[in-house]
């Protein structure tokens, strides 16, 4: 049941006279439930209540942690049908993608479980003493990993339960040790409040500390900044926008001492086309990517917002069947009206710009927050001169860059801004002549993809999603897998300590 309370702790709270309401997406409506925004001192009590937490918390064993993990994908799945009749309420998406994301949301918890169910992924060093060795003897020396302190996770708009309440965010940190204190996305207050309660309910069948977890409502910026301005908080995850992004961190720098904030803000996610490739595979090419950049109504992190090729005889066709099996696909449902008029707003303005033509666009007349897909072209020397073409669109857009030759192509690569993903689609007899533009794009790119699409980001331990500033605050971090629960820990070595007083882990 949804109460639009905060939980602060294992407490429901409403004590301020601040709220906010979802809005059903598809029908153009207020959901009834009015969400109240926390107030300073409830936000100040979940800190506390988290710091508390973190002293006890920090020191249960890996198998207690991954217990607890397992514990929230049960709760989740026990909520069944409400769960996913209030996702696709909120958020305009189909049931399908409701399940499907829910399924990702229990295999990251149960992933992080298995990683911490054993001390491994602390990546424990021991350099035993050498008291003889000369002209200098050599001291006992060993290194592990141990949490920061309590988390504060911003949930994102686009995925409600993979990126959000107890997504990789939330359940990396919680595995490494840290309590969290989620800022719930206003769009998804009553799919917050449900899986928060599921984590909740986990917590107390397995025993742990009151603070562990809570789930904070606000919508703008207020309750956010007061988190992250908070002394007690030790680290911050974030997914979204480049604006709210630069914020959290700008904020979290300025204090006394300040803290990481780990962002995750987007991408044009650039998709090099070979002549060859154009030349031998157009259309099939072409039915992928209109695939791509309308899944979900373009509304991902790696969405293929830009695509750089070379001109030549069949690169006007190819972009033709783009444009018309782009187009050709059913307009979808954004995830609110918000989103809906700034891919308007943000569109209009990338094909709007000087030498920049629309050639394919949903025309004629569609429901109230669904999306017109559409793609536009320009030449390389436009996009070079204009830094406004190179500006993210979320949502079913894609630009067609076509540059002059291959030099001119590496000069588009270097001057783009980091990015999340890069994907290069070529032929074998291409091979000898991409070294260039690989180089170009690790330099600018987390991950590269070949010969496929950058939608579609799999949870495991190679997954890189994170890359240069403005994809990331931090590009030697991940976002998604495994490996992204380095980003709640900081190494710490002890020297010549009596085995007693060591870490279970590195005893002698």
């Amino acid at each position: 049941m949804i109460t639009g309370k905060n939980y602060i702790g294992n407490t429901l709270k409403a004590s301020g006279n601040v709220t906010h309401k979802t809005v059903n997406p598809k029908l153009n409506i207020e959901n009834p439930t009015p969400f109240y925004e926390a107030t300073a001192e409830e936000v100040d009590e979940a800190v506390q209540l988290a710091w508390s937490a973190f002293k006890t918390y920090r020191r249960i064993s890996g198998e207690k942690r991954a217990a607890f993990l397992n514990a929230i994908a049960d709760e989740i799945l026990a909520l069944d049908q409400e769960l996913l009749d209030v996702y696709t309420t909120e958020s305009g998406l189909p049931e399908g993608r409701a399940i499907g994301e829910r399924g990702r949301t229990i295999f990251q918890l149960r992933s992080f479980a298995e990683l911490v169910a054993n001390e491994d992924w602390r990546e424990n060093t021991i350099d035993e003493a050498i008291p003889d060795r000369t002209p200098l003897p050599k001291d006992d020396l060993r290194r592990t990993l141990i949490p920061l302190g309590p988390v504060v996770v911003f949930a994102a708009s686009n995925f409600p339960l993979a990126f959000s309440t107890a997504g990789g965010d939330t359940a990396s940190a919680l595995a490494s040790g840290c309590p969290v204190i989620v800022k719930a996305h206003a769009m998804h207050s009553g799919t917050a409040e449900l899986v928060a309660s599921a984590i909740i309910k986990a917590a107390e069948k397995t025993g742990m500390t009151n603070g562990i977890f809570s789930n904070i409502m606000g919508r703008g910026r207020t309750v956010g900044t007061t988190l992250v301005k908070h002394t007690k908080i030790k680290a911050v995850g974030f997914t979204g926008s480049i604006s709210g992004g630069r914020a959290l961190f700008d904020v979290a720098s300025q204090r006394e001492e300040p803290i990481p904030v780990f962002a995750e803000m987007g991408s044009i996610n650039p998709v090099i086309i070979t002549s060859k490739a154009i030349e031998n595979r157009s259309e099939a090419i072409a039915t992928t990517y209109a695939g791509s950049i309308t899944l979900g109504a373009g509304q991902f992190c790696t969405n293929p917002g830009l695509i750089l090729t070379v001109e030549g005889d069949k690169t006007q066709q190819f972009i033709k069947d783009l444009a018309e099996k782009t187009v050709a696909i059913n307009p979808q449902c954004m995830l609110h009206p918000n989103i809906k008029s700034g891919f308007v707003e943000n569109s209009n303005s990338v094909s709007s710009q000087t030498g920049a033509k629309v050639v394919g666009k949903v025309e004629g007349a569609i429901e109230a927050n669904y999306a017109a897909s559409q793609i536009a072209s320009v030449m390389g020397k436009d996009f070079l001169a204009n830094p406004k073409l190179h500006q993210e669109v979320f949502g079913p857009f894609s630009l067609v860059v076509r540059a002059e030759n291959e030099d001119e192509l590496i000069q588009i690569i270097n001057g783009l801004e980091g990015q999340l993903t890069g994907t290069i689609i070529a032929e074998e007899e291409d091979y000898a002549n991409l070294h260039d533009v690989i180089d170009a794009l690790e330099n600018r790119v987390g991950r590269i993809i070949f010969n496929g699409v950058p939608t579609g980001v799999e949870v495991c331990p190679s997954m890189q999603h994170g890359g240069p500033y403005p994809a990331s605050t931090d590009s030697r971090f991940t976002a998604v897998g495994t490996n992204s629960i380095k980003r709640w820990v900081r190494p710490v070595s002890y020297q010549s300590f009596p085995n007693e007083l060591l870490p279970t882990a590195l005893k002698r």
